[in-house]
């Protein structure tokens, strides 16, 4: 009896120090991926860090042990709050062309009342690690290819039912992709009004197919 009640206190205390090691995770990465969005992955370091949230620089190269590893998790970090404030909430809409502009709504949102302070986290990164091969590069890479991959499954949907015109759907994905980035790049310069331009060209892309279009669409 004496064991076993040793045993749980330690895995107790086992499991609150793991408790306390994810918060610390959590609250180091929310931090770096706003520094990330505003001066770029290579503004990431333990001393910034450490300085920002008031706890020592050797307990944050505990948690990450190099700065390749902590820029990851700041990738990662950032990929799940943009899926909780856009992807997730547009999942409620219709797939199709009701999702593309639940997507399309919740982008513009997340980048003219920022998620992250310096706007989008890709917009940010993207062009410091598009020459750069690694595991960094790689990691942004796949989530805008994502990103990519859900928006041209939305046309696919739109397509296929006949809700849209016969647009080459990974095109059309390509073409909201480059024009909600032209529109983050608009905001932080002050150019708000380039959104309703960009919202525009997008309803373009979404016109619904002709009468015999949506007839063939449906037909067996």
């Amino acid at each position: 009896m004496v064991t076993s009640g040793r045993q749980a206190a330690e895995e107790t205390t086992t499991d609150r120090r793991l408790l306390r090691g994810a918060q610390s995770r959590r609250a180091v990465t929310r931090r770096a991926v706003d520094i990330a969005s505003l001066d770029g992955l290579e503004g990431v370091s333990f001393g910034r860090l450490a300085e920002d949230l008031g706890i020592s620089k050797a307990g944050i190269q505990t948690l990450f042990r190099s700065k390749e590893a902590l820029q990851l998790a700041t990738v990662e970090a950032a990929r799940e709050a943009f899926v909780d404030a856009v992807i997730r909430p547009a999942l409620r809409s219709p797939a199709g062309v009701a999702r593309i502009r639940a997507l399309v709504d919740r982008w513009i949102d997340y980048a003219v009342e920022p998620l992250f302070p310096g706007g989008c986290f890709w917009g940010a990164n993207l062009p410091e690690f598009d020459s750069r091969p690694g595991p960094v590069r790689d990691a942004l890479r796949q989530q805008q290819r994502a990103w990519h991959t859900t928006l041209a499954t939305q046309f696919r949907r739109a397509v296929a039912s006949g809700e849209t015109a016969a647009v080459d759907p990974e095109s059309a994905a390509f073409q909201v992709s480059a024009l909600l980035n032209a529109v983050n790049l608009a905001v932080r310069l002050g150019e708000g009004d380039r959104v309703a331009m960009a919202r525009d060209v997008i309803e373009g892309l979404l016109a619904p197919a002709s009468h015999d279009a949506r007839h063939a669409a449906r037909r067996p």
